[in-house]
Formats: structure tokens, sequence, C-alpha cells
């Protein structure tokens, strides 16, 4: 339990119209004081909005920075899965007692944020997760974030919320743009409009950063190479596309990252090969990340 004067609780958030006097806490309290970018969105994504959650997220957290969520279905879970794969800090603020599992399919990362990272919330022990909670907690999901990215959300959605939010604390507000035609898009299409900055990779977000930040992450960065021995990390994708057969390399190059693709297109697509070809090499770019299997047996390229 953290009380609005204990030294662990975030100033930033101390600082806004309404911050509330305690907070509960499981795991790494001390994420609270960290650069952080808050990364929000539809629970209904579509395959473009995971993949640009994903990679934003990603970059973000070998930038240096922490990335705030609420583990919630879709945008939210992509962006936390993202930041742990990439051994990020990630926080997680619920809309729940912090002992509340809620979503239930979340359980393994909810296990996991809880070991390597925050989970958070100011509602007590116990709590439920009743609808009403979710526009409270998102205030800090804000507060104590520096800006928030808006990935993908209706007109009239929690990520609309968490922006006006954003905004009335003075923090930065970030969208990714997206296709015209998808409800989806109409959030952060118009907060483009209303002059949030527009986002297509994660530099047009640090480049937004206070000096002493950017500085601060600079050194970050220093420090974690020196610690490395300088190494480069190893070209993974390329490694993992060396022994691909031709099939494979075929079906890459097919495969859309924005669009999902079904089997049964596919089938079609690739005349003279059988089912069984084509299911062998769409496992074997899965098993080298360069492919994700959808629901439905549809399939989207990697980004």
């Amino acid at each position: 339990m953290i009380t609005i004067h204990d030294p662990c609780y975030p100033q930033r958030l101390r600082e806004i119209f309404d911050p509330p006097l305690l907070l509960f806490g499981i795991g790494r309290t001390e994420l609270l004081s960290s650069h952080a970018i808050a990364v929000v969105g539809t629970r209904r994504p579509t395959p473009y909005g995971v993949a640009t959650a994903e990679r934003l997220s990603a970059d973000l957290a070998k930038a240096g920075l922490a990335v705030i969520s609420g583990m919630a279905r879709g945008i939210d879970t992509a962006a936390h899965k993202a930041v742990l794969a990439e051994e990020g800090d990630t926080i997680a603020v619920l809309g729940c007692g912090v002992d509340v599992l809620y979503p239930v399919e979340n359980r393994k990362l909810y296990e996991e944020i809880g070991r390597r990272g925050l989970l958070v919330s100011e509602f007590p022990l116990g709590a439920p997760a009743y609808p009403q909670n979710f526009p409270i907690r998102n205030r800090i999901v804000s507060g104590t974030s520096m800006g928030v990215i808006i990935v993908e959300g209706a007109q009239h959605s929690g990520s609309g919320i968490t922006a006006k939010l954003a905004m009335d604390q003075g923090r930065e507000v970030f969208a990714v743009p997206g296709n015209i035609t998808s409800k989806m898009s109409w959030g952060p299409n118009l907060l483009i409009k209303q002059g949030a900055k527009l986002v297509q990779e994660w530099t047009d977000v640090t480049n937004e950063l206070p000096v002493a930040v950017r500085r601060d992450l600079v050194l970050k960065a220093q420090q974690k190479v020196l610690l490395e021995g300088g190494a480069a990390p190893e070209p993974v994708a390329e490694a993992a596309e060396e022994p691909m057969k031709a099939l494979a390399r075929r079906l890459l190059n097919s495969l859309q990252v924005d669009v999902a693709q079904q089997l049964e297109k596919l089938l079609e697509t690739f005349e003279g090969v059988s089912s069984s070809e084509l299911i062998g090499a769409l496992f074997d770019l899965e098993m080298s990340g360069l492919v994700r299997q959808l629901p439905g047996r549809n399939f989207v390229k990697v980004w």
C-alpha cells in the first residue's frame, strides 16, 4: 500500500486535479518513478492495431521507457506482452483490486506483470471490476505517464476518455492514424484533427519529451550497451529466413501486416500446393516469429 505522502508515490500523479490518496501495488513499485508512456486502445482491435501497438510498445521499451496500460483485452494486452517480450518495464493499472484477476483470460499476463513489472490500483483489495471503475482508473493511466498514445478506438470509447484526461492533465497526446473507413480509426483520426501528434514510429514520441528526459534515456542506453559488452543484437528475422523453403518465402511475400488472410484464400492463391504443404510452411514461419495465426485460421505477417 502506497499513500500519497509516500516517497514511492509518483510525483506526476500527485500533481493532477484528483490524485488517489492510496495506491495498492504488486511488483516493482519503483517503476512508478520511471519515465513512462501510456499505450491504450480498443478492446476489439484490427490486425493493424495489434501490430502497431506491439511495434511501438516494443520500440519504446527498448528506448528505456516504461509502458503503462490497463491490461484490458485488445490493444492493452498487446502492449504489455510486447514490452515483456523485450525484457522491458510495464505497469498495468487495474479497474479492480490488485488481487482480482480481470479479464480471466489474462491470467498468465497478470502473473508475469506481477513478477517482472507492476500491477497497481486505487481500488481496495477484493474490489470487483465494475464497469464504472474503468473511466475512473483512466486518470491514473494518463496521470502517471508523460504522454498517452491512442492506437485504435471508436468515437466514444475508453481510449478517448483517457486522451481527454491526458489533455486536462497537461500530458502529451499522440495518435496512430488509421484507415478512414474503419470505425476503430475514428477516435485517433479525430484526435489528430484536433491537434494530437501523429505517430508513425517511436521517435515521433521521444522527440516530444523534455530534454532532460531524452538525456536520461541516452545515458540509460549507453549503460546498457556497456553492460552487454557492446554486442549488437542478432538479426533474428534474417537468420530465420535463410533456411526457408521457396514456398515459405512466397507465403511471406504474400501475407500482409494489416490485413489477415484466411487459409482457404491462401490455398486458392497458391495453385498446385497441397494443404499439408501450405500448413507446414505457415507453421515454420509461425515458429520463426515471422507470421502470426489469428482466430478462424487467419494469418498475418509480423511487423
